[in-house]
C-alpha cells in the first residue's frame, strides 16, 4: 500500500435497503491529506456512506471501494489508519459495567470495550494513551468512569482513543451532536489543534458552522447522490445551501468560519 494512496476511492457504488437504492455514487475520491466535509440533510446518504467506509454495510456486486488503496480490510487494522468517532459510538462506553477513562483509551489497541485479563497491554500503550488524552485536553479525566462524563468530555476521550494509534485520518460522524454551544466551541477548537498536527479530517455533518477552517473541500450529498463536490469557498454559498436543503438559506462568512441562517 503506497503512502500516497487516496484515503477513499469509490466507483460504481450502489447500496440497497428494502429494494430501494439509498446510496448511488458513480465515483468519489478523497486524496490522502485532503481534509473534507461531507454535507447533506438527514436522509441524504451520509450515514450510509459512513457505514460503507466502516464495513457495516456493503454495496451491490460490481462496486469498487478502496480505503488507503485497499479493497479488503481487517476492521481492527483499518482502525489503526482511520480513527472513527461518532455520537452513537459513545453509548457503548456509557453502559455497564463502568469503564475508566484511561482503560477506555488503552482498550482501543484491542478494539474492545475495556481491558481483559487475556489482553497483554504494555507500558508504551499506557504512555501513548496518556499523551493522547493530554493532546485533547482530557488528561484530568483519568480515574473517572465514562458514564460520569459530560457529552463533551466523553467525546474528547473517544477522540483520544482514536488518536492513540496515530491514525492517518479521523472519520468524525456528527461529532458535535448533543453538545451545548460552549462545549461545541471548545470541542471544535480542540479538533483544530488535531488537524494542525497533520491528521486528515473526514467530517460528516449537516451544520456548516462545524466545518473547520482546516477543511478546504466540500462534498454535498442529496437523495443518496453526489450533488456537488468542490472547494469550500465555492460551495458554502447561499445558493448552493438553498439548493442542497430545499430551504431559503443565507450563508455568511465569519472570519475563518461560515454561518447559515434560514430566511423567513
Amino acid at each position: 500500500m503506497a503512502d500516497d494512496s487516496p484515503l477513499l476511492a469509490l466507483a460504481d457504488v450502489r447500496v440497497m435497503a428494502d429494494e430501494a437504492c439509498i446510496l448511488d455514487l458513480a465515483a468519489l475520491t478523497i486524496g490522502a491529506g485532503e481534509s473534507t466535509a461531507i454535507l447533506g440533510a438527514n436522509g441524504s446518504g451520509k450515514s450510509t456512506l459512513v457505514k460503507l467506509i466502516t464495513r457495516q454495510l456493503y454495496p451491490v456486486w460490481g462496486a469498487d471501494v478502496r480505503i488507503f488503496g485497499q479493497d479488503s480490510w481487517n476492521v481492527f487494522e483499518l482502525r489503526k489508519l482511520l480513527g472513527i468517532v461518532s455520537s452513537t459510538e459513545q453509548l457503548d462506553f456509557d453502559a455497564e459495567p463502568p469503564l475508566e477513562v484511561l482503560d477506555c483509551v488503552v482498550s482501543g489497541f484491542f478494539a474492545s470495550r475495556g481491558l481483559w485479563k487475556h489482553q497483554h497491554y504494555t507500558q508504551e500503550m499506557i504512555d501513548v494513551s496518556r499523551a493522547a488524552l493530554e493532546e485533547v485536553g482530557a488528561s484530568r479525566l483519568i480515574g473517572r468512569s465514562m458514564a460520569s462524563l459530560s457529552t463533551g468530555e466523553a467525546r474528547r476521550v473517544l477522540i483520544a482513543r482514536a488518536l492513540a494509534h496515530r491514525p492517518r485520518a479521523l472519520l468524525l460522524d456528527e461529532p458535535c451532536a448533543g453538545l451545548d454551544p460552549a462545549a461545541r466551541h471548545h470541542f471544535l477548537d480542540m479538533l483544530r489543534g488535531v488537524a494542525r498536527g497533520g491528521t486528515t479530517m473526514l467530517l460528516i455533518t449537516h451544520h456548516i458552522e462545524e466545518i473547520l477552517p482546516e477543511i478546504d473541500r466540500i462534498v454535498m450529498l442529496r437523495g443518496g447522490h453526489l450533488l456537488r463536490d468542490g472547494a469550500k469557498a465555492d460551495l458554502l454559498t447561499s445558493d448552493t445551501l438553498t439548493d442542497l436543503f430545499g430551504l431559503d438559506i443565507t450563508v455568511t462568512p465569519r472570519g475563518e468560519w461560515y454561518h447559515a441562517e434560514i430566511d423567513g
